[in-house]
């Protein structure tokens, strides 16, 4: 019985009640939108996977094939991407975020913790002569000045911390990392799962069984409001078995979940 509009002048604004009413109405008409897309892009036979720059560039391309042979009838697009992605804004149905599990509006599933080791090539590791941690502290390092390199050296047992100041190479992700270390232009702080093939094949070499682990892990996230998605739970349920052929690569610690972080 109130009214929405007022007329002036040969126009027409929001009234006051109507102003009131205006989020509210946005956000259900919104919610009413993205239901309906949903509901179309579910029976789409399109996979869409966004997935960080490393991950998603060495294991799970290597290893996607198996899901297409296992899953003829859906097709998969990769978007390799280190920003977290907005579910909201784009036609993403799943994606591999790195943090301690927990987002609101989405749920994740626990893959493995986060970790980092140096690795080198093998030609670096002979020319520089490195036998213990404490050598790599005047070796040529890629990220020199990088905390998780303190981080590291604090896990191997090396007084030493934090090491020094020095010039160094800054690359953005490990696959720009691994062309300059098997270049033998330094070593890097690289994780091992990642670069299994690499490391049997003696392209890379990793001196060292030290692990330094950041604090946060990997996870596959998707929309609350998708649980039961065929195409998302088909992945869910390939990844969590492509994880488990990898158990006994890591300590049993690896594949550890997180304590929820503390509220507050």
């Amino acid at each position: 019985g109130r009214a929405l509009f007022v007329r002036e002048k040969g126009r027409v604004r929001l009234s006051e009640t109507g102003q009131r009413l205006l989020p509210a109405i946005s956000g259900a008409f919104a919610a009413m939108g993205d239901a309906f897309a949903a509901l179309g892009s579910d029976e789409a036979d399109v996979l869409t996977i966004s997935a960080m720059t490393t991950f998603g560039g060495t294991w799970l391309s290597a290893r996607i094939g198996g899901f297409q042979l296992a899953f003829p009838d859906l097709a998969v697009r990769i978007l390799l991407n280190n920003a977290l992605v907005d579910f909201n804004a784009t036609n993403v149905d799943v994606a591999i975020r790195v943090g301690r599990g927990v987002w609101d509006g989405l749920r994740a599933d626990f893959l493995y913790r986060s970790h980092v080791t140096p690795i080198c090539a093998p030609a670096f590791l002979e020319v520089n002569r490195i036998e213990a941690p404490a050598d790599l502290l005047d070796v040529d390092r890629l990220a020199p000045n990088d905390p998780w390199w303190a981080g590291w050296f604090a896990a191997a047992g090396v007084d030493s911390v934090p090491p020094p100041q020095r010039r160094g190479i800054e690359l953005d992700s490990q696959l720009q990392e691994a062309s300059a270390v098997q270049g033998g232009y330094g070593i890097a702080l690289m994780t091992p799962l990642l670069w299994r093939a690499e490391l049997d094949a003696g392209r890379m070499v990793r001196p060292f069984d030290a692990l330094f682990q950041p604090g946060t892990a990997h996870y596959l996230v998707h929309r609350e409001n998708r649980v039961g998605v065929r195409k998302i739970e088909r992945f869910r349920e390939w990844l969590r078995a492509e994880m488990e052929k990898d158990r006994h690569l890591l300590p049993a610690l690896m594949w550890e979940p997180l304590s929820p972080p503390e509220a507050g």
